[in-house]
Parts: C-alpha cells; structure tokens; sequence
C-alpha cells in the first residue's frame, strides 16, 4: 500500500503534470493544423458545400450527444432530433421558402414525436426523454443553420465568408487565449462545480485574443479595401469580440454542465487531443447566436 502511495505521489509531481500539459499541446496542435485548413476551405467554398460538411458535423454530433443520455438511461428519439436539425438547416438554405419549412416541420415533429412514445412499455422518464429529443435539435440544429444562414449562398468573398471567418477565428483565438493564460496565470475559478480548469484569469486572456480578432476582421478588410468589406466602426468590433468572448465561454460552460451530468470527460474521441464533435463546436454554438443578432442589427447581412 505504501509503495502504491508513492508511485501515485510521484505520478502527479509538477514536472510530470507539466509534462503531460506540453504532450497535449503537441497533440492539439497537430490536430488542429490538420483541421483548420479544411475548415477555412470549406467557409471560403460556402453554399450547398459547407451544408454537406454542416450537416455531417451536426450528425456527429447528435449522436454524440445521444450516446452520452444514454449512458444515464436517457433515450430521446435520436431520428427525431436529427430530422429537426436538419430540417433547420435545409431551411437556412431555402429562403423563399424558409418560414413554410419550419412551420411544417416544427408542426410534424410535436405530431409525430408524441405518438411514437406511446407504444413504449415503460412510461418513465418519458417527458424527459421527449425534452431532450427537442432540446438536442435546437441546441445544435439552429446555431448551425445561423451558420449557413450568415456565410450564404456565393462562393469566395462577400460578407458572409468574412461573418464566419469572425467567427470562427475570435472563438478559436478566445479558446486558445484562455487556455494559455488559464495555464500560466490562472487563480481564481470561473466555475468550479461545472469546470474547475477554467479561471477568470483565462476568460480574461482570451478575450484579449478574441477582440483583436474582431477587429482586426471587421475593421482591417476595409481599411485594405479588401474584397467585400464590413466596415464595422472601430468601437462596435471592441464590443463584438467582447460578446464573442462571452458566448464562448458561455457555450463551453454549458456542454461542460451537460458532460458533468452524464459523468463524462469528453463527448467523444474524434479529434486526439480535443476529444468529440461536441467538445470542438460547443462554443461555437452559442457564439454564432450573438454574432447573427450583432450582423441583423448593424444591418450587413
């Protein structure tokens, strides 16, 4: 027992935590030089392409998420929750006929998700599982359709590559900020119960990165009278990349209280390093949110 006790002790000295934290980096990094550029090219390509890829992500996704509430006993109709999103999805695609689609397809979904739980045997945690079915395909269907929605339909410059590029790099440049000061810096938790890795000294580091990367998007491109500019004031982008900062943290937070309430460190293992789907699209997810809402109301989409 003893020896076992200090093999454990020296098993977590610092040398070797920091050790461990570099062979992530390492790993991270990797992954991330590899998946980077395919997700530049498929923003720059827009369109039916970037649904394809959408559509596919949100699959993942999905199933991700159903695998984890089963885990807990949970079995929301995973079909349901799929057809939902995408249906979201196809809509963000279709504008002239955008609002009839979701009027059906919300309509058909209550008509058709309540009927299929009648002829379950067991009527516990029905209600829940129906929740869920619902929550799933708006939690990720409808931020991923905003996505479509703000890159839109043309290839190559316009608005829309420029409101996903925003996106994505004051996310990604928020993730890597926090990560990086949280590391080095971090003291005082942002939220401990749900996530005791993040500290407010990382929220602040990567808010950093994230409003120069809003500015630098939203502003420069003008400035170099670059192709398709958004010419957003100076002062907005500040409050852009603030909000964007803020969502982010907000959309990691909240897959973090789901993977805590079904006892899991990552949602999966499709990215070494990153871990799930899920893991690598949670801030986005709530990021786009604010984003859409910024871009309707300065009036460029």
């Amino acid at each position: 027992m003893r020896q076992a006790s200090n093999d454990m002790k020296e098993e977590d000295t610092p040398e070797k935590a920091e050790k461990r934290w570099f062979r992530s980096v390492g790993l991270r990094s990797l992954t991330a030089l590899v998946a980077i550029p395919v997700v530049l090219a498929v923003i720059w390509l827009g369109g039916w392409w970037a649904f394809v890829v959408a559509a596919l992500i949100t699959l993942l996704a999905v199933y991700e998420l159903h695998e984890m509430m089963r885990r807990e006993g949970y079995h929301p109709l995973i079909a349901v929750s799929l057809a939902l999103a995408l249906l979201f999805m196809v809509a963000a695609m279709l504008p002239q006929q955008r609002l009839p689609l979701l009027e059906i397809g919300i309509s058909l979904t209550l008509l058709i998700s309540f009927p299929v739980l009648f002829f379950r045997k067991r009527l516990e945690g029905t209600m829940i599982d129906w929740s869920l079915t619902i929550a799933i395909a708006f939690y990720l269907g409808w931020p991923m359709a905003l996505m479509l929605v703000l890159r839109g339909y043309s290839m190559g410059w316009s608005n829309g590559l420029w409101w996903l590029l925003t996106l994505f790099l004051s996310v990604w440049g928020f993730d890597s900020g926090a990560f990086f000061a949280g590391h080095f810096w971090g003291r005082h938790k942002l939220a401990p119960t749900i996530s005791p890795g993040k500290t407010w000294e990382g929220v602040f580091g990567g808010l950093v990165v994230s409003i120069a990367a809003a500015l630098v998007l939203t502003t420069l491109p003008a400035l170099a009278h670059w192709p398709a500019p958004l010419n957003v004031p100076w002062y907005l982008a500040i409050v852009l990349g603030i909000l964007m900062g803020a969502t982010a943290v907000t959309g990691d937070l909240a897959e973090s209280l789901i993977k805590r309430q079904t006892h899991v460190k990552d949602s999966g293992q499709f990215f070494p390093g990153h871990g799930g789907v899920l893991d690598r699209i949670d801030s986005l997810l709530f990021a786009v949110l604010i984003l859409f809402v910024f871009a309707q109301l300065i009036g460029k989409i």
